[in-house]
């Protein structure tokens, strides 16, 4: 959700009250959905997630380039779901380093039953719904880099943007820096 993530980061900067957000997301439907309904949801998340960012990373992410936005957008959907941090983590880090080429949806249903193994209260997913959340997951990890599009999902190199790691490092984000860094070509060994 790159494009939508430059308008609410904008919408953020300029510091935007209840009635501008109403007004953007509502009426002028900045966000191009087809239902205020559909905007409204998207828009909540989108912040939510980038409210967890350094602002200095809105701006990346309104202004710089889309490799650049995309990393952190990525950063600010690690701080928000530690679910999908920690697979990236724990993992797809695992992955890199044994130098395996392919994630596979065996590596996310694995991790998922090991989640409910370490916290039993962790809520229990219906296939579908754990389908659809592997299914976004992977694409999250696409549309950053870390994986070759298609169905064989083969694990690439990927360097994140340096704005977006000297951001997070200033903030002290460690967590999402760690986890966005799994695939670096630095973090191999």
């Amino acid at each position: 959700m790159v494009p939508e993530s430059r308008v609410v980061a904008d919408l953020l900067l300029a510091d935007a009250d209840a009635n501008d957000w109403r007004q953007a997301i509502e009426v002028d439907n900045v966000l191009a959905k087809r239902s205020a309904s559909t905007a409204i949801t998207k828009a909540r998340l989108i912040r939510a997630r980038l409210k967890t960012l350094p602002p200095s990373l809105w701006n990346v992410i309104r202004d710089g380039s889309k490799p650049a936005a995309t990393h952190a957008v990525l950063a600010g959907a690690v701080n928000y779901s530690l679910v999908f941090g920690d697979f990236l983590d724990l993992v797809v880090r695992d992955l890199y380093r044994r130098f395996e080429p392919v994630l596979k949806p065996q590596h996310w249903d694995a991790y998922v039953e090991d989640c409910h193994a370490r916290d039993p209260a962790m809520p229990t997913w219906t296939p579908a719904t754990q389908e659809s959340l592997r299914t976004r997951v992977f694409g999250m990890m696409t549309d950053a880099g870390y994986l070759t599009g298609g169905r064989r999902h083969t694990l690439t190199p990927l360097r994140i943007a340096p704005e977006v790691t000297s951001a997070l490092k200033e903030a002290g984000a460690t967590y999402a820096l760690r986890c966005i860094l799994v695939g670096s070509p630095e973090e191999r060994p």
